[in-house]
Order: C-alpha cells, then sequence, then structure tokens
C-alpha cells in the first residue's frame, strides 16, 4: 500500500556521528547559555559578548526590577502585618480600656450632677465620721468653676482645698471631725455650667444642701 524504502544501514548515523552530533549541539547549548540566555536574563556576561551585543544591559533592567518587585512585595507585607497587628492593638486597647472605664464607673457609689447657671453656686455634701476616708472625682461640661472643698460640723469648719476657673479635680476627703464634707462650687461663666460629682468610700449619705 505504501511503497516506502527502508534505509540501508550505510545510510544511518554511526555511534562516533550521533556522539560528535552530540558534543556539537552541547557546546552549541553551552555557547547559547553563556553568551546570549546569562547575559539578557540575568546580566551575568563572563565573555563580555553580551555586552558588545546589548544582551547584558537588558539582562542588569530585568534584575534591578525583579529586586524592585521583590522589595516592594517585602514593604506591602509588612505593612500589612503591622496594619493587622495595629488594629488588633487598637482593638484590644480599646476593649481593655472601655471595660476598665465601665468598671470604673460601676464602682462609683452615688453620682450627682449640679446645674450652674452663671452666677449661680451649689454645695453637695458627704455625712462623714471622724478618719473616715471618702474618694471623689468631679468634672464640669460646659465651662469651668470656682470650688471650695470643705467641711462643717460641731461648730467646726475646715477648708482641704480651693480653686479658681477649673474644669475637674479628683482625690480623697479624709473627715477631720464628724460632720458634712464636700464641694461647693460657683460658675462666673457667662453660659450654664454642668459638674457631675462621683464618689465612693466611708460616708453615710450624700445630699445637695444648697
Amino acid at each position: 500500500m505504501y511503497n516506502v524504502s527502508k534505509p540501508t544501514l550505510d545510510a544511518l548515523p554511526t555511534s562516533k556521528q550521533l556522539i560528535r552530533s552530540t558534543i556539537i549541539a552541547l557546546v552549541a547549548a553551552i555557547a547559547i547559555l553563556v553568551t546570549v540566555v546569562l547575559p539578557s536574563e540575568y546580566a551575568i556576561d563572563p565573555t563580555r559578548i553580551g555586552r558588545a551585543l546589548g544582551l547584558t544591559e537588558m539582562g542588569e533592567i530585568k534584575t534591578q526590577l525583579a529586586k524592585e518587585a521583590a522589595a516592594d512585595a517585602a514593604m506591602d507585607a509588612a505593612k500589612a502585618a503591622a496594619t493587622s497587628t495595629g488594629n488588633a492593638s487598637t482593638a484590644t486597647l480599646a476593649q481593655v480600656q472601655g471595660a476598665a472605664l465601665a468598671a470604673n464607673d460601676a464602682a462609683w457609689r452615688d453620682e450627682v450632677r449640679v446645674v450652674l447657671k452663671p452666677g449661680q453656686g451649689a454645695e453637695v455634701k458627704l455625712s462623714m465620721k471622724a478618719g473616715e476616708k471618702a474618694e471623689f472625682s468631679w468634672i464640669t461640661e460646659g465651662g469651668v468653676v470656682n470650688f471650695d472643698t470643705h467641711g462643717d460640723g460641731g461648730g467646726q469648719s475646715v477648708s482641704y482645698e480651693k480653686g479658681r476657673a477649673v474644669p475637674a479635680d479628683d482625690g480623697v476627703i479624709e473627715a477631720a471631725f464628724s460632720g458634712n464634707h464636700g464641694w461647693f462650687w460657683r460658675n462666673r461663666g457667662d453660659a450654664d455650667v454642668t459638674v457631675v460629682v462621683r464618689t465612693r468610700g466611708q460616708y453615710m449619705e450624700m445630699k445637695r444642701v444648697l
């Protein structure tokens, strides 16, 4: 069906010819690798032929671009990790602070809000026995106040601390004698000011007396 003649043994390459062809191909491949591939891809030019052909410059550009791409990728990864860690740290810190504030607020025994009109004064006192200690914290909203932290009772009186144009104060009152110990605030501004005072500790009651 097919008229194809088989090659004779004389037409086939000998073993020596095959070996020679293999060696020639190997040498050619090495020559191409050294003179073309290495210079153009990796800027490696041991023979200087690549430089003469302009291939080494091409390889240098590719190598530089590869280094820059790797550096950019590393920087992006570092930024992403830092952002993730920072967000996690911020969220954790916010949660801790929120929990601490909530716990602190819950620990206060009493809270009173006093609204002072311009020129108005107010007084809040704790009923305490001599030597008892009460922790306090007060803050103003809408302005500042003049204040006098003092005590009176049984014909005695004492001033613990005074201040002018103060936005907040905190500390501990230790009753110098049995009686009423607390704060007097006056608003010397032109707008309403709210004073929020919180207390806890050793006292019988908290009351507004003025």
